[in-house]
């Protein structure tokens, strides 16, 4: 009998979900879970802000306007959402990153990220 591993979050805990209005994620499940093919690797559950979608728009990912083909609505103020985990720590380095949600916070993050930086910024 074989059991799947339980996935973690950066406390060591069971990852817990980080949206699903909107539904959010690599795999587009509601948790910040990664697959090897994931090359921005969405581990970062954060609750979005105005200065950091603008932040991200200035760097050329839009994350504010609606892309109705692929079923994405678009992001306002207080949304989590899954980020890429350089996008964050770049976000951060120009003191624009976003709160972030350790308990839906993928344990992989740790390889780029201190969890004492992210609990700096944890809600």
């Amino acid at each position: 009998m074989t059991t799947k591993k339980q996935t973690l979050n950066v406390l060591g805990e069971p990852l817990e979900n980080c949206s699903c209005d909107p539904m959010t994620g690599y795999l587009r499940d509601g948790f910040c879970n990664t697959t090897p093919d994931d090359f921005g690797t969405h581990v970062v559950c954060a609750i979005v802000t105005e200065a950091f979608l603008e932040y991200s728009l200035s760097k050329g990912n839009d994350l504010i306007t609606p892309v109705p083909q692929w079923n994405f609505p678009g992001l306002k103020p207080g949304d989590k959402w899954c980020l890429c985990v350089s996008r964050w720590k770049q976000a951060e380095k120009a003191n624009v990153a976003p709160p972030v949600d350790l308990k839906a916070t993928h344990a992989l993050a740790l390889k780029f990220v201190s969890l004492e930086l992210l609990k700096a910024y944890s809600v």
